[in-house]
C-alpha cells in the first residue's frame, strides 16, 4: 500500500469546476472521473442523510463503504433544494462552474428551476450533462431504472451465465457504471468544443444506450445470424479454447485468440501435434469441435495445480490467469506496482485504503483526497466561491437552506 507522494501536479482538468447534483452510482461515477482528472467537484447533498448511499450497509463509524467507493476527491456542500434560498445558492454556484452533472429523472431539474436553459442563460459556456436510465426521449424516459433492470432491457443479461441455466447479472454494476464512462467522454469533448466556440452544450446520457453500445460484436453476431446469442459462461461464442478450465485445486482461465496461441497451448500441454491436426488447425474448425478441444485442454489442466499451470503457461506465453478473489486482486504485485491501492486520511475514519484513479500520466499526480463527510466543505465553498460572510452563512443555516 502506497503513501501520498510529494507531487503537486493536480491533473489536466485543474481549473475546471463541476457542480455535482448526482447521487447513488451512475452520476457519482461520472463526476468521480472528472475529479480524478483534476477538476474541482462540488457535490451538492440534501440536508439530513445526504446522498442516499451514505446509508447503504455495511457502515463503519457512520460512513458507508458504498459512498466511499465513488466520491474520492470531491467536496461536499449541503443545500436544501426544496427551499427558495437553497435554489438561489445552487443557481449562484452554477454561474461560477464550467460543468453541471445531474442524474435525476428527466424533467426534475427543469421543475426545480435548475435545468439547462435556466442555468445557461446566466452562464452561456456551461456544459450540462444529464444522466438517466433511458435518456431524455423515448417511451421509457420516465420509468425508474436500476442496474439489473438496464442489464435486462439492453440484452446484456441474456448472454451472461452458464449455458442452459437462468441468466445471471454481471457482478460489476456495469449498467450504472457505463454512465461514468460515457458522461465524462462527452463532457471532455464539449470542453474542447467550448475552447473554440465559447458556448456550452447540453449532453443527454442514457445508461441503456450505453449498455446497448457495449454489446459490440454480440449485437453484430445477432445481425449476422438472425438469432439471439446464448449464454456461454466464461467461454467465448466463437473462440475455442477460451474460458475456465479445471485444475487440481480450482480453475484457471485460458484464452486462445489466434492460431499462434493455439500452437503455444498445445506445446505447453505436451501435445504439440494437435496444433497442426486438420480437425483443429483453424478458428472455425475449433469452434465446431468445441467439446473435443475443451476436453483436450481439460485432460491436462485437471492433473496440475493452478500454480503449476500459471508457471507452465507463463513459460509458453499462453494468455492465462488464475481466478483471484477481490482481496487477492487488490494485493497482487501488479496492482501494487501500479499504485492502484493507496491510503488517505479520512476526517472521521482516519487512515483508510481506497482504490486509486485508473488513469495515469507521465507526471505523477498526488493521491486523491478522501471522500468527504456530509457537508464537510459547505462553509468554505459559500465563503470562498460566493463571497458570503459568516453572518450570512449562519442566517442560511438557521433558515434551513444549508446545513
Amino acid at each position: 500500500m502506497n503513501e501520498s507522494s510529494d507531487a503537486t501536479w493536480p491533473g489536466p482538468l485543474h481549473g475546471i469546476r463541476v457542480l455535482d447534483f448526482t447521487r447513488v452510482l451512475a452520476g457519482p461515477a461520472a463526476s468521480l472521473a472528472l475529479a480524478d482528472l483534476g477538476a474541482e467537484v462540488l457535490k451538492i447533498e440534501p440536508p439530513g442523510n445526504g446522498d442516499e448511499t451514505r446509508d447503504f450497509p455495511p457502515i463503519r463509524d457512520g460512513e458507508s463503504h458504498y459512498f466511499l467507493s465513488v466520491n474520492r476527491g470531491k467536496k461536499s456542500i449541503v443545500i436544501d433544494l426544496k427551499s427558495e434560498a437553497g435554489l438561489a445558492l445552487a443557481r449562484d454556484l452554477a454561474a461560477k462552474c464550467d460543468v453541471v452533472v445531474e442524474n435525476y429523472r428527466p424533467g426534475v431539474m427543469d421543475r426545480l428551476g435548475l435545468g439547462y436553459r435556466t442555468l445557461s442563460a446566466d452562464n452561456p459556456g456551461l456544459i450540462y450533462c444529464a444522466i438517466s436510465g433511458y435518456g431524455q426521449t423515448g417511451p421509457l424516459r420516465d420509468r425508474p431504472s436500476f442496474d439489473i433492470v438496464l442489464q435486462a432491457m439492453s440484452g446484456a443479461l441474456s448472454v451472461n451465465g452458464e449455458p442452459g441455466q437462468p441468466p445471471t447479472k454481471l457482478g460489476i454494476p456495469l449498467g450504472d457504471l457505463v454512465g461514468g464512462i460515457n458522461g465524462p467522454i462527452a463532457i471532455l469533448a464539449a470542453l474542447h468544443e467550448r475552447n473554440a466556440t465559447g458556448r456550452g452544450r447540453y449532453i443527454d446520457i442514457s445508461l441503456m444506450d450505453g449498455l446497448v453500445g457495449m454489446l459490440g460484436y454480440i449485437a453484430q453476431l445477432a445481425f449476422f445470424t438472425g438469432e439471439d446469442p446464448k449464454p456461454q459462461g466464461s467461454q467465448h461464442p466463437n473462440l475455442v479454447p477460451y474460458g475456465a478450465f479445471p485444475a487440481k485445486d480450482g480453475s484457471i482461465i485460458v484464452a486462445c485468440l489466434t492460431n499462434s496461441f493455439w500452437g503455444k497451448i498445445c506445446k505447453a500441454l505436451g501435445c504439440p501435434e494437435n496444433a497442426a491436426d486438420p480437425r483443429y488447425d483453424t478458428i472455425h474448425k475449433r469452434r465446431e469441435a468445441r467439446a473435443e478441444v475443451n476436453a483436450i485442454v481439460s485432460a491436462v489442466t485437471v492433473t496440475k495445480t493452478v500454480d503449476e499451470l500459471v508457471d507452465l503457461f507463463t513459460a509458453h506465453e499462453v494468455p492465462h490467469a488464475p481466478i483471484l478473489g477481490v482481496r487477492e486482486a487488490l494485493a497482487q504485485p501488479q496492482t501494487q506496482a501500479r499504485e492502484m491501492v493507496v491510503e488517505v486520511e479520512h476526517r472521521r475514519l482516519g487512515r483508510i485504503p481506497i482504490v486509486n484513479r485508473p488513469i495515469r500520466f507521465d507526471e505523477r499526480q498526488p493521491v486523491p483526497a478522501a471522500p468527504p463527510v456530509l457537508g464537510q466543505d459547505t462553509d468554505a465553498i459559500l465563503r470562498e466561491l460566493l463571497g458570503l460572510s459568516d453572518e450570512r452563512i449562519a442566517e442560511l443555516r438557521a433558515g434551513g437552506a444549508v446545513a
